[in-house]
């Protein structure tokens, strides 16, 4: 395989993107970039009753911001466009009409009414719901008649009877269907609009789709589909259908268990890379203990042999790890734009501020690698830029005794005489101060940083004071040291 391999990712504009769609596209993306082939993406349109421009925009924005970058489709031009089947409407009347023509399809008059009594029926004597062909066997010229007085009416595949339809799908190997349990699907609506399945089949053939990976759900379809390909005396793509992903308790994913959009994600303050990452390893293993990989590396490793049929499931702490360990490695040039905008909007610091504050660059280095998202940075950064109103009242009963104010107040001197600050130099005096007080470093540690903080974690105390600055550092050792004695510790002011 080379070139020739061409995939595509076919999503419907109802709704925003979710995790397993991402995981449907990152999977066409890394098997057409393994293999030197196209990514396409093609926007299936034709539900126009339920169809979202807010939706369409954020699936572009989702893909963009993921780095799925398509070769062909809307945005990206191509040879087999246009990529949006509403556009496409005329390309699916004449293929219906062939299908007619060569009696492999047929006009269906019967209204909503009968066909929800016949279902009904069908149901209380416990038969299969499918279609029952009334249609397909009207008299003569009843169909002409009907067509000439304006019926409405749908057109049907003629499923052929006494067929074992089957496919080799290249996850879950060999599957096979009994003809008789299918039912003559529509292919155009009585508006003239396509279904899914004839805009599918009729696109993939034009757009000369070698493989297509889609969902689980999708494979009751794939016989209806196989079927069509031979109707049309089209060879049919490839099939591959992905595992299912289910929520952490074993469900199916919702809105409610985790089913989030990719936007959601980003919302959260995740980087792109790493749920990019996390959602390649969804049902895909490189084949060794490998989990954080660049992409370059899934683009070289990935193949369809490593996916496995097995559900896979979402953890979301796993996810956190993985987010953590790229926060970890990636350069504070790269991160401070979005960082400060998330200190913007918290509020955290001005809307004038620029972004290339040297303070700024020496929090996100600071921080960086104690936080597991961008929103955790920023909730855990707020004391870099406000004093603390109040102080971690469990930490507060424990680290402000009685000596606290006094051994505040001479760290504060020493601090305010000392030659250098930095971190090193923090350390000595700390060190020296603990000695002539006689108790342990760890009794002037935890006091100084509460008092600086309002919290009793974070990074090590030296290279966080180095970062306040030694004003800053004073000034608050020195309020918490009169609050202390006040009795106003645990509360704001």
């Amino acid at each position: 395989m080379s070139s020739d391999v061409r995939v595509r990712f076919a999503p419907s504009p109802t709704g925003y993107l979710h995790i397993g769609g991402a995981r449907t596209a990152l999977f066409n993306y890394l098997f057409a970039r393994h293999h030197r082939g196209t990514f396409i993406l093609r926007i299936e349109d034709t539900d126009r009753s339920r169809f979202d421009k807010g939706a369409l925009a954020e699936i572009y924005e989702s893909l963009r911001w993921l780095g799925l970058d398509w070769d062909e489709g809307p945005q990206a031009g191509g040879a087999a466009g246009p990529y949006v089947q509403s556009e496409r409407a005329a390309l699916y009347r004449e293929h219906a009409d062939e299908l007619l023509r060569s009696g492999k399809a047929y006009r269906c008059f019967c209204t909503p009414d009968r066909l929800d009594r016949v279902r009904k029926e069908r149901e209380r004597a416990k038969a299969p719901t499918a279609y029952d062909r009334h249609c397909r066997n009207l008299p003569g010229g009843e169909a002409e008649k009907l067509l000439a007085s304006g019926t409405p009416h749908v057109i049907r595949l003629a499923i052929p009877d006494g067929r074992t339809v089957s496919f080799d799908d290249r996850i879950r190997g060999h599957i096979e269907y009994d003809a008789s349990v299918l039912d003559d699907l529509v292919l155009l609506k009585s508006d003239g609009l396509p279904t899914y399945h004839l805009a599918n089949v009729v696109d993939d053939h034009h757009m000369r789709i070698s493989h297509v990976f889609r969902g689980d759900e999708w494979i009751a379809s794939t016989p209806r589909h196989i079927l069509l390909y031979e109707a049309f005396g089209w060879p049919p793509p490839v099939f591959a259908h992905l595992p299912v992903i289910l929520s952490p308790d074993g469900g199916k994913l919702s809105k409610r268990k985790g089913a989030a959009s990719v936007m959601d994600y980003k919302r959260g303050g995740y980087l792109p890379e790493a749920l990019f990452n996390f959602l390649a390893l969804l049902g895909w293993s490189p084949g060794d203990d490998r989990e954080k990989m660049s992409r370059p590396e899934m683009i070289q490793a990935f193949s369809l042999e490593k996916v496995s049929p097995k559900a896979s499931v979402l953890d979301e702490k796993k996810l956190a790890w993985m987010n953590g360990l790229y926060l970890q490695d990636a350069s504070v040039d790269s991160l401070r734009g979005t960082v400060v905008q998330w200190w913007k909007d918290a509020g955290v610091v001005g809307a004038e501020a620029g972004a290339d504050d040297p303070h700024f660059a020496k929090v996100i280095s600071l921080m960086k690698d104690r936080s597991k998202t961008i929103a955790e940075l920023t909730e855990n950064a707020a004391y870099f830029f406000a004093d603390p109103a109040a102080y971690e009242e469990k930490a507060a009963r424990k680290h402000f005794k009685e000596r606290a104010p006094e051994l505040l107040r001479t760290l504060a001197r020493a601090l305010e005489q000392a030659p250098s600050f930095d971190h090193a130099s923090l350390e000595e005096i700390y060190r020296a101060q603990a000695e002539e007080a006689g108790v342990s470093a760890g009794k002037l540690i935890h006091p100084t940083r509460l008092a600086v903080t309002g919290v009793s974690f974070g990074p090590g105390l030296f290279e966080l004071l180095e970062v306040l600055g030694r004003e800053t550092v004073v000034r608050r050792m020195h309020r918490a040291a009169e609050r202390v004695e006040k009795g106003k510790s645990h509360h704001a002011e």
